[in-house]
């Protein structure tokens, strides 16, 4: 099988050039023209996915080499562009970053070679111009089977600016797609972990992407982009699809209760009636694998809301293709978690930025403890495992870990090469998985009498918790690299 969606890979010499202005203000240009937009984002990041979710109208995914696997770019891709007529992929820091000592492995330009996609060169000019010929030649010879088919240039000063780089480019043989003025609205508000997430800046994010719409509109040569997109070469490789490769992966062996963890007769107390189908934290449908409509199983609840803005769409799908009803709560405004919940996940976000809002809903918090305590499965990652601690800042949290967590200034940020060294409700022990850590927190202990994982690199330690039905840990994973895992996890939910 092959396909030929049309698609563009839009990368940077560095960090800061403006990707993400070029990258979503392309996604909403392109859907103002009545386009169907597939909006992709390389790496493990979740804050960009947001936005392009907000430009396009659709679900933004990642394309991550490290967490996924080369192998698994294409088929990944080919699902989230079903029924589009365009993709617009953002890259990752520079154009040939990738995991720290594995090469291009996980960087925008092997990506783009995966995807068989041209890439556009976004540029930020601010302080060259002459010298913008040798650095893009330079970025556009350096591997032969990347393909960079056109500049964007950023941050230009004025007419007589742009002049000198388009001379300049002239000699690169590289064709500028467009020219962006810098312009202040915009700019869009980082603090200690990126951006501010779209479902916090609710109102303001949606005058951003206009903005970034209109600049690109005006700046940029859309029907040349478009043109250069269908230019791309065929992927020879189905779409991925959840309930096909659930259908394939290895049954997980079947769970064993944990000591004194007997289901209860009755659902825990904290339980509210089930709401509608599931939303992401922009707002968006969670997409039902292959477009099935959902089983009805057991009712698997996913935190959400401004405090937890971090999940990938293919953990939803997996769910909900292994038999799970998956519905989303916010535990900054539900008190209860939804009726017949019989597991929890609760991803990445910033508890540490609501945490006051968060301990003041004391009768959620008292309901994750409680399910918790029946064994029920849940499975916490980086902000989950705050929200799952005694405290965090000194602000009581759920108390289903006996651990404390704070903000610390250091930043830790990385892939990582992780083995599960306990039986869990995710995974059997010996389970190898790659992950992502980044977070500017601590938790203390930084692992439980059964850790989480073993993680090898940067350095050899044991990380997170294993505790009855509780998974907690700093590491985020993408389920589709370990599809068992959301099928053990499904399991577990209807024997716990």
């Amino acid at each position: 099988m092959t396909s030929s969606v049309p698609r563009l890979v839009i990368a940077a010499p560095s960090s800061g050039s403006g990707k993400t202005t070029v990258a979503t203000g392309l996604m909403a240009a392109f859907a103002a023209r009545g386009l169907a937009v597939s909006p992709h984002k390389v790496g493990p990041d979740y804050i960009d996915p947001g936005y392009h979710a907000l430009a396009s109208g659709r679900v933004g995914r990642n394309l991550d080499a490290y967490l996924c696997g080369p192998e698994l770019v294409a088929p990944l891709f080919l699902h989230g562009a079903r029924g589009c007529d365009i993709a617009v992929v953002e890259g990752v820091m520079g154009m040939f970053d990738g995991a720290a000592g594995e090469g291009e492995l996980a960087s925008t330009a092997h990506v783009a070679k995966l995807l068989r996609a041209p890439v556009v060169l976004v540029v930020d000019a601010s302080s060259q111009s002459r010298s913008v010929a040798a650095l893009v030649h330079g970025f556009a010879s350096w591997d032969p089977e990347v393909r960079v088919g056109g500049v964007i240039l950023n941050k230009v000063a004025s007419d007589r600016h742009e002049a000198l780089l388009r001379e300049a480019l002239e000699s690169a043989g590289v064709p500028v797609f467009g020219v962006l003025r810098r312009v202040a609205q915009v700019d869009t508000p980082s603090r200690h972990l990126g951006l501010v997430p779209v479902a916090e800046r609710r109102g303001a994010a949606v005058d951003a992407v206009a903005a970034m719409a209109e600049q690109v509109r005006a700046g940029c040569d859309l029907d040349g982009l478009v043109s250069l997109a269908r230019g791309a070469g065929a992927l020879a490789c189905a779409a991925w699809d959840a309930a096909e490769v659930l259908g394939s992966s290895p049954p997980p062996p079947l769970p064993v209760p944990s000591p004194g963890a007997a289901a209860p007769s009755t659902p825990p107390r904290g339980l509210r009636p089930r709401t509608p189908a599931p939303q992401t934290p922009e707002g968006l449908n969670f997409p039902s694998a292959s477009g099935h409509e959902p089983p009805q199983g057991p009712v698997i609840a996913i935190a959400g809301g401004p405090a937890f803005t971090f999940s990938y769409a293919e953990h939803a799908e997996l769910l909900t293709a292994a038999g799970a009803e998956v519905v989303p709560f916010d535990p900054l405004r539900d008190e209860q978690l939804p009726d017949g919940t019989a597991g929890l996940v609760i991803g990445g976000g910033f508890p540490e930025v609501y945490a006051s809002e968060l301990s003041a809903n004391e009768p959620l918090r008292k309901a994750v403890s409680a399910l918790a305590e029946t064994g029920a499965p849940v499975a916490a990652e980086c902000a989950g495992l705050l929200y799952l601690c005694r405290e965090l800042d000194g602000q009581p949290m759920c108390g289903v870990l006996d651990a404390s967590a704070r903000m610390e200034e250091k930043l830790t940020l990385g892939y990582r090469d992780a083995v599960a060294v306990s039986d869990s409700s995710l995974a059997v022990a010996g389970t190898r998985m790659r992950g992502h850590e980044f977070h500017r927190t601590v938790v203390e202990p930084g692992a439980g009498d059964a850790a989480a994982w073993g993680v090898r690199v940067p350095r050899r330690r044991l990380e997170g918790f294993v505790q009855r039905g509780v998974h907690a840990s700093y590491l985020h994973t993408h389920w589709a690299s370990q599809p068992g895992v959301a099928r053990r996890f499904v399991e577990r939910c209807r024997t716990s």
